[in-house]
């Protein structure tokens, strides 16, 4: 099968043998689409030490499941599905806390410690936990982003612990930054704030009803002040910029959560002195994808859609490409689609 594998910091494509079950609990799923995720760029550039070198990239993906492990209870062949980022056991402690990320038998695999997406083919253990059936009604191209980037955006509602009406900021309107508001929404946020140094994608967000502000990063902290007075009651930070961790504590309003989804390439400074008096509360860490189920129903019901993040379409045969216009940002690219 044609792969793509990151070897020695480079990408390019090779041919493999279609993985196998391993474990009774294995699904083999036929992939259909895939993404092309900021983290994919992180372990290409060595931002990820735990990336194993050779490790078939990707982890975005949705696809058709063609065999499954004897252990395997609720999938067969023919489901449609989509598929978690995570791997996860489900008995040990931390996930029975919903912890999926600190899975002592999982956590991020694929495509960085085990083989991913970006291939025609994919091995995923636990099956039985990291798919998601699809609906009828909900196509590969809907929950696409399903097993990730829509679940980092409402992990970082969720961490927000949001009350009715709160004012909740969110820092990045790339896919995780819009996705984040929209379930910001969802989850009871009275009014929505922008703030993105890209001003496509802040009236993209209005647009779309998802932001109710928009601001860019130098007039942030005195224009969310005039909105709410104190500052927002809390903040999601999405971008992982070299300043938007600071922009976060800044524009948040004393006693309030900062939710940081994004991953960061150099490590941040916590200004304690500065900071002392104004408690905030600091939540941090990769996503813990628990409610791919839930929002694969939300999607169904028509309260939530991630199909505007897909802006350009690939084969598989022109996944370079994919990645060199993903990279660059260029022309207005969210999300890459390829196509097997």
């Amino acid at each position: 099968m044609k792969a793509l594998i990151c070897k020695n910091g480079k990408i390019e494509t090779v041919e493999k043998t279609v993985p196998v079950i391993e474990k009774n609990t294995d699904a083999i799923i036929k992939v259909t689409l895939s993404s092309i995720c900021t983290s994919d760029l992180h372990i290409i550039h060595g931002f990820v030490p735990l990336a194993k070198d050779g490790v078939v990239l990707g982890h975005e993906f949705a696809g058709e499941v063609v065999e499954t492990g004897d252990g395997v209870k609720d999938f067969k062949k023919g489901d449609r599905v989509s598929v978690n980022c995570e791997t996860f056991c489900g008995v040990c402690g931390f996930c029975k806390k919903g912890f999926v990320n600190n899975c002592i038998n999982g956590g991020w695999e694929l495509g960085c410690k085990i083989d991913g997406c970006q291939a025609e083919y994919v091995r995923v253990p636990y099956a039985d936990n990291g798919l998601t059936k699809l609906p009828d009604n909900v196509s590969y191209e809907n929950a696409l982003f399903v097993g990730d980037i829509l679940s980092s955006g409402y992990w970082g509602a969720e961490l927000c612990e949001i009350t009715k009406g709160d004012t909740i900021a969110v820092i990045g309107a790339g896919p995780v930054g819009l996705c984040a508001m929209q379930c910001a929404k969802i989850l009871g946020a009275g009014k929505v704030i922008a703030v993105d140094i890209d001003k496509n994608r802040l009236e993209l967000a209005q647009k779309l009803g998802f932001a109710d502000f928009i601001s860019e990063p130098e007039n942030c902290e005195e224009s969310i002040k005039e909105i709410t007075k104190y500052g927002a009651d809390a903040v999601i930070e999405a971008a992982g910029g070299e300043n938007t961790f600071e922009l976060a504590y800044k524009i948040a309003r004393p006693n309030a959560v900062v939710a940081l989804v994004a991953m960061y390439e150099k490590n941040q400074i916590l200004p304690l002195p500065e900071m002392y008096g104004k408690n905030l509360i600091f939540k941090t860490g990769g996503v813990d994808a628990v409610h791919c189920k839930e929002l694969v129903k939300l999607i169904a019901e028509g309260k939530i859609t991630t199909d505007f993040l897909i802006t350009h379409r690939f084969s598989f045969d022109n996944i370079k490409d994919a990645y060199k216009l993903f990279e660059e940002k260029s022309e207005n690219c969210l999300k890459v689609a390829v196509e097997y």
